[in-house]
């Protein structure tokens, strides 16, 4: 049992954990937004072709039994609204990252012979293809 609550302690003050919770109370905060966004302004304004809110089509389907398929267009409409916006911001934020992030350039691993133009190693000091001596000038490719 101590074991168990010792990795517990171990996983629970992980940085990553920290940032996971604060990742899922905004996206909560979020989400309510994202359906304030669709109930409030989106519905109405499709309600203005459609002649109603979403929210409101029915089906009556047996005496008091009713089948709200509005509800659920407007919660796929809440789901596709959200997938839409962490995309974008996923890709901003690759999009950052890689301009931001300093590649290392690569060292090249091969020069070309001066006299027969064939490549070789980088630290080469003749030319294993026409015996050359090769001086510290050689070009790189």
């Amino acid at each position: 049992m101590r074991k168990f609550l010792n990795e517990f302690k171990t996983f629970i003050s992980r940085g990553n954990v920290m940032d996971m919770a604060v990742g899922i109370i905004i996206g909560g905060a979020f989400t309510s937004i994202v359906t304030s966004l669709v109930n409030d302004i989106i519905n109405p304004v499709l309600g203005l072709f459609g002649g109603m809110n979403f929210d409101k089509l029915s089906v009556n389907l047996l005496g008091e039994v009713t089948l709200y398929y509005g509800k659920f267009i407007t919660a796929v409409i809440n789901f596709l609204i959200m997938a839409l916006i962490i995309f974008i911001m996923i890709k901003a934020i690759n999009s950052a990252s890689e301009k931001f992030s300093r590649k290392e350039k690569e060292k090249p691993t091969t020069k070309t012979c001066p006299y027969c133009k064939t490549k070789i190693a980088i630290d080469a000091v003749r030319c294993p293809n026409c015996t050359s001596h090769l001086e510290d000038g050689v070009s790189k490719s």
